[in-house]
């Protein structure tokens, strides 16, 4: 059984052998020599191989002829195999020969291929990094040439395309590194011009205002004259606005702006042609694209609310100084006019830049610097213009103020404020005329010569009339040379009323007032003066101390002609204002009663000094009031006052209507008024029979010069009247008719109506016991005993009298 099992193990592991790749055949060689019986196994092993050399052999006989033929074959070809090979050799040796060139110009062309793939290359690196290059370069030229919003695009493109498409290289890293702060750079420069900008107009406002202004006026004189060359602006002295430029939005213009072109332009060379060429536009004079370029840069960037902030921060403060006023602004009008200039200027530059930059400021921002513009400006202007004097200076004021509202009016903005407040300017200036014609009226009063004016030639006459409207028939038949009945002061007075009426009519032009307006406030304003000036400088003329008869009596007849022409001023009025003076609810000029009441004054200061000058007269009066007898003539001072009386009315013939008669009137009731209290006067104690003879001649005469009628246009015996009093009082003692008197007191019909009892009892007072004191006289003794007694009784009736009427 063991010998069967090693038998089919030996020839297991000879098939094994058999099949088995020699590199695999250790395992199997090593089983061999780990069993007991490995010399069975080699004597197997050869009985294999012997079979196997048997196989061979029966396999080479077979073949053996084939190989043979084979071999016979291979020596034949053996020798065409060396003519082969001597042949191959030779033509090897060709070959290396010419191949060495070719081999030379292999390699020539190699390194031609390799430069050219390097060229390649190259060329394809330089394609990507030359955009980068070139962008960068560009960028350098904007930001020297200050092309900082062409320059941020630029980074923008290089940074988004350039840059990714060029690869990784250290130049464009350190191109990328650059770019934020490039970024900075661009804000902060543009930052800085802008701030340039700020500066430049905040200086050149009233540069660029004034020009606004004048091509407002320009504007409004070519409407005047007719001429229909409207700016397309929309308003008076408003132009086109001007876009900012195309190149600014797309990425400006090539032209690189300097540090002195940024905000306002040099304007010098078309100021001083201004009267040749036309006035240029107020935007035109502002180069805006340092304001376009920040706020483009800070939109790119992201920071555009940022910018308005601080674009509306700075231009608020720039108002506040723009409306603060200079402390010496109202003592010229350039004051005024720099004053508005800066105003207007720094709404203009807003007013652009509202159309132009697509909200960096908007409609509500700037009516809310209206507003406060507004209020600040008119506050200065009251302060200001309320220390002004000079009425050629508040008018010249007006019409700046005027030009200021419709130039700001052109822009878009609410000026009725503005009007609203030369209302109230047109009352102060109303004062400073009337305080400057109130200094006329009172030259022309100081200088007249209250004397008719002396007409030599109808050129003359022609002159005088032309500046006052006097007609008279009568006085144009006389021959020259002739007088006026009124003094210069008249055609004066009348001139200054029309310059007066000029001057609130120059006032009231371009307020946008009607004519009925303008034709009330002219007709009120010209009322104050004659109610208040002329009327004070009347007073004034009236009431001065060395004014004299005659010159009153001139004042009177010069008013009574002043009175008589306000109704040539009121038509005069209505054909400058073209307003009929019947319009309703027109307003008249009741001042008219200055001159009446001018004249009642007139007229009271004569009376007044006309009895002045009569108590200077009785002052020279000496009577004796103890006379025994009187002179049987009237008294020297009595005479001499009677002969100025006489002089004195003649010259009251011109007087008007019963001037002249209320003033001869008065002037004899004073005189018999003054003349019984000189009688009554307390230091008259005692008075005679001839001293009351003495004055009933002076009585007399004074009733003579009151029957000879000094004055024409008194009835009768008017004028007796005035010594009624005094006559009757005389009348009853000199004929000594007190029966009468007391029998018939009290009674209409009395001989002795105007004689009051206590007048007749104090002089009858003074009329007692006169006998004891003279001795002259010693033998009429007992007759002026009995006079005494007859005295005593009238006294003692007299007193009954006067007690049964007050009781």
């Amino acid at each position: 059984m063991a010998s069967v099992e090693t038998a089919a193990e030996h020839e297991r592991i000879l098939r094994e052998i058999e099949s088995t790749d020699t590199n695999c055949i250790g395992p199997t060689l090593r089983s061999v020599y780990d069993g007991r019986a490995h010399g069975l196994f080699v004597e197997n092993l050869e009985g294999r191989i012997r079979n196997h050399d048997r196989e061979i052999e029966k396999m080479c006989n077979h073949h053996f002829q084939g190989f043979v033929d084979s071999i016979t074959e291979l020596l034949k070809v053996r020798g065409e195999a060396q003519k082969l090979k001597s042949q191959v050799t030779e033509t090897n040796t060709k070959l290396q020969d010419d191949g060495k060139e070719i081999l030379t110009t292999m390699d020539e062309l190699m390194q031609c291929r390799i430069q050219q793939r390097n060229i390649v290359t190259t060329i394809e690196k330089l394609t990507r990094c030359l955009p980068v290059l070139q962008m960068y370069s560009k960028l350098q030229e904007q930001m020297k040439a200050k092309r900082y919003y062409p320059a941020l695009r630029t980074l923008e493109h290089l940074e988004q395309s350039c840059l990714p498409q060029a690869g990784e290289y250290r130049f464009c890293a350190i191109m990328a590194e650059n770019i934020p702060r490039l970024r900075v750079n661009i804000r902060d420069v543009s930052m800085s011009d802008l701030k340039d900008f700020l500066e430049s107009i905040r200086k050149h406002s009233d540069k660029i205002g004034g020009a606004a202004m004048k091509q407002a006026q320009n504007q409004r004189s070519l409407n005047s004259a007719g001429m229909q060359q409207q700016q397309q602006r929309g308003g008076s002295g408003r132009r086109v606005r001007k876009d900012p430029p195309s190149s600014e939005l797309e990425g400006q213009s090539d032209s690189p702006l300097s540090e002195q072109d940024s905000g306002i332009l040099d304007v010098e060379d078309e100021e001083d042609d201004e009267e040749e060429e036309e006035v240029p536009g107020a935007q035109e004079l502002v180069d805006y694209s340092p304001v376009y370029r920040c706020l483009h840069i800070y939109t790119v960037l992201g920071a555009r609310d940022t910018f308005e902030n601080y674009y509306r921060k700075q231009r608020r403060k720039q108002a506040r100084l723009v409306l603060q006023p200079h402390s010496n602004m109202h003592e010229t009008l350039e004051g005024y006019r720099r004053y508005f200039n800066q105003i207007v200027g720094f709404f203009v530059v807003e007013d652009q830049v509202l159309h132009t930059t697509q909200g960096l400021v908007n409609r509500a921002y700037l009516e809310e610097l209206w507003d406060l513009a507004l209020s600040k400006t008119i506050a200065a202007l009251r302060t200001h213009s309320s220390y002004c004097t000079d009425p050629d200076l508040v008018l010249d004021l007006k019409n700046l103020i005027v030009l200021f509202a419709d130039t700001l009016q052109g822009y878009g903005f609410t000026v009725n404020q503005l009007f609203d407040m030369l209302l109230e300017m047109r009352d102060q200036y109303g004062e400073i005329l009337l305080k400057k014609w109130a200094l006329s009226f009172r030259q022309i009063l100081d200088l007249d010569n209250y004397s008719p004016i002396p007409v030599a030639t109808p050129e003359e006459y022609h002159s005088i009339t032309s500046q006052f409207p006097f007609q008279d028939p009568e006085l144009d038949k006389t021959p020259f040379p002739k007088k006026l009945p009124f003094s210069e002061f008249v055609p004066r007075v009348y001139s200054q009323l029309k310059e007066f009426i000029y001057a609130c009519l120059k006032f009231s032009e371009d307020l946008h007032l009607s004519s009925t307006e303008i034709d009330d406030m002219i007709r009120k304003s010209t009322n104050l003066l004659l109610t208040r000036t002329l009327s004070n400088c009347l007073q004034y003329a009236i009431k001065k101390k060395n004014v004299g008869l005659a010159e009153l009596v001139q004042i009177i007849i010069n008013t009574t002609h002043l009175e008589q022409s306000c109704h040539y001023l009121e038509e005069f009025i209505s054909n400058i204002t073209n307003v009929p003076p019947d319009t309703m609810n027109a307003t008249k000029l009741y001042g008219t009663s200055t001159f009446k009441d001018a004249r009642h004054t007139a007229e009271a200061g004569i009376y007044t000094k006309l009895n002045h000058k009569i108590d200077q007269f009785l002052q020279l009066a000496d009577y004796d009031w103890m006379a025994v007898q009187g002179a049987g003539q009237a008294s020297d001072y009595l005479s001499d006052l009677i002969a100025f009386l006489c002089s004195t009315f003649s010259v009251f013939t011109h007087l008007p209507g019963k001037v002249a008669q209320t003033a001869c009137m008065s002037a004899c009731k004073h005189l018999s008024t003054s003349l019984l209290q000189q009688l009554l006067e307390p230091d008259v104690r005692q008075v005679s029979m001839g001293a009351l003879q003495q004055l009933n001649v002076d009585v007399k005469e004074c009733e003579r010069f009151a029957r000879a009628g000094p004055v024409p246009g008194f009835q009768g015996d008017t004028l007796l009247l005035a010594f009624i009093d005094l006559r009757q009082l005389l009348d009853l003692f000199t004929q000594w008719d007190w029966s009468t008197y007391l029998a018939d007191y009290g009674r209409p019909t009395c001989k002795y109506l105007r004689v009051n009892p206590h007048t007749a009892l104090a002089l009858l007072e003074k009329m007692k016991d006169t006998s004891r004191k003279n001795n002259m006289f010693s033998q009429f003794r007992k007759n002026e005993r009995d006079k005494q007694k007859l005295i005593d009784t009238v006294v003692k009736q007299l007193r009954n009298l006067i007690a049964s009427h007050q009781s």
